[in-house]
């Protein structure tokens, strides 16, 4: 047993029996972590089941015995978290251990009650048991709450890496929506290799503008195999980090946003607010869209709750494809997933784009939503006039497509960080609206970064 095992075992009433049945709340990514890092090949453990939430179309499910190991030969079963209480009582479960992320504090809690209310213990891991150690130097990019600016903060990042002749392994926080046993360990150079490998929407969405500048992105279930891979192809490694969540390496420097249009969001979801006062340097991102007195509030929060990080501030400027051709039109806005769905953004930068372009009209997409699409204005009804690019399954893409093309509008503007139309046939023009990292002022990122690298020279 190793050491994480060991503090939580000490931790448990000594009338527990083993093995110790573990019920792993997750949505497809740090729950499966959390197994292979904790609980994988220890028989003082029996993990009943996974649940799953927040992502559609993933529970109902298998981890399956490839990954699971060997005390698991039929793999583990994946079901909805509305089963939890019948769950705790079926299988007598001791643990339940919570392992998603961008939650809010006060949901947390709920579900610990939900947990404590069957007589289980509720556990948080934290980063001490689930962090790997790369062999290489490790930089993480993180946020505190999705749709901060991630993963153009990491691009950029990339890029400055590679001008300074290094070897840059971007990797990615999982998002196996798929087959798991396939996805153990994913590497894409291409295109072709995100066709091979049937990514979904979402996860085009991360990796594509990576592979666009020449990055290489890593991914998968087994970050243990995964980082073995990328630190054997790479100087160092460069982790983009999903949703809210702290890394699952151990970062050698760490570099967490803040967002200045949802000020307040600081210390409100989990775990953003632990990456928050887990961080290095604190990036203030999209000040050229936020109010002064919003970016100042942000920047007052940071410095109260984590004195020792290096604040800098940054913009993400808005690249609207042919903007004259928006004027006087009916536009439908696409915006990326994540960031509208559970990031709680009503709109994004494809909204913002359009507006200054002066279109006649907005179209509301939702009238004309098929139920696929329908289903997810109902799960997320902060949701505004526009159209989230949602595509985790076949079904739903078609969805999308099929929305797309009932909608009464001129033109689509797509801020999906993808190439849409690319995936599927609409009947209307298409728009890209992009936007990426740029600095702002001093301190600077790139002052921070270069004095990170020279500490390691």
């Amino acid at each position: 047993m190793n050491e994480p095992q060991q503090s939580i075992q000490k931790s448990l009433p000594s009338n527990h029996r083993s093995p110790i049945r573990v019920l792993i709340l997750g949505a497809a990514g740090r729950d499966f972590h959390n197994f292979n890092q904790v609980y994988r090949d220890h028989p003082e453990y029996e993990v009943v089941a996974f649940t799953a939430t927040q992502i559609t179309g993933i529970s109902d499910r298998c981890y399956p015995a490839s990954l699971a190991g060997s005390l698991y030969p039929d793999g583990i079963p994946i079901l909805p978290e509305s089963q939890l209480e019948d769950l705790c009582q079926k299988f007598a479960i001791n643990q339940v251990v919570f392992a998603y992320s961008d939650v809010p504090h006060a949901q947390v809690m709920h579900v610990a009650s939900r947990a404590l209310a069957q007589g289980a213990d509720f556990i948080l891991l934290g980063p001490t048991h689930t962090m790997l150690k790369a062999p290489i130097p490790v930089i993480a990019v993180s946020a505190v709450r999705t749709g901060c600016g991630k993963s153009q903060t990491a691009r950029w990042l990339s890029k400055q890496l590679r001008q300074r002749g290094l070897r840059v392994a971007v990797l990615r926080h999982p998002m196996p929506y798929g087959d798991l046993a396939q996805q153990a360990v994913q590497r894409f150079a291409s295109l072709a290799d995100l066709d091979a490998a049937h990514c979904t929407i979402e996860e085009r969405e991360e990796y594509e503008p990576h592979l666009a500048i020449g990055n290489v992105v890593y991914a998968g279930v087994d970050y243990s195999r995964i980082v073995a891979q990328a630190a054997s192809e790479a100087d160092m490694i460069l982790w983009d980090g999903g949703n809210n969540d702290f890394p699952f390496l151990v970062p050698d420097l760490h570099i967490v946003l803040v967002d200045p249009l949802r000020p307040g969001h600081e210390t409100t979801h989990h775990p953003g607010e632990t990456v928050l006062r887990m961080a290095d340097v604190v990036v203030i991102a999209k000040v050229n869209a936020a109010a002064t007195a919003a970016v100042q509030q942000v920047t007052e929060t940071v410095r109260s709750i984590n004195p020792r990080a290096t604040i800098v501030r940054a913009a993400s400027p808005i690249q609207l494809e042919e903007s004259d051709r928006v004027r006087g039109k009916r536009v439908l806005v696409v915006e990326d997933g994540p960031t509208t769905t559970h990031g709680g953004m009503p709109y994004g930068a494809g909204y913002v784009a359009t507006t200054q372009a002066q279109p006649a009209e907005i179209v509301d997409p939702r009238p004309y939503a098929v139920p696929e699409i329908a289903a997810v204005y109902t799960q997320y009804p902060h949701i505004g006039a526009i159209l989230p690019a949602m595509g985790y399954s076949a079904t739903q893409l078609a969805g999308l497509q099929q929305t797309i093309n009932q909608a009464e509008a001129d033109l689509v503007v797509a801020a999906t960080p993808i190439n849409l139309g690319a995936l599927i046939q609409v009947n209307k023009p298409i728009l890209r609206a992009r936007y990426e990292f740029a600095e702002i002022g001093e301190p600077s990122l790139g002052n921070q970064l270069g004095r990170f690298l020279n500490s390691r020279s």
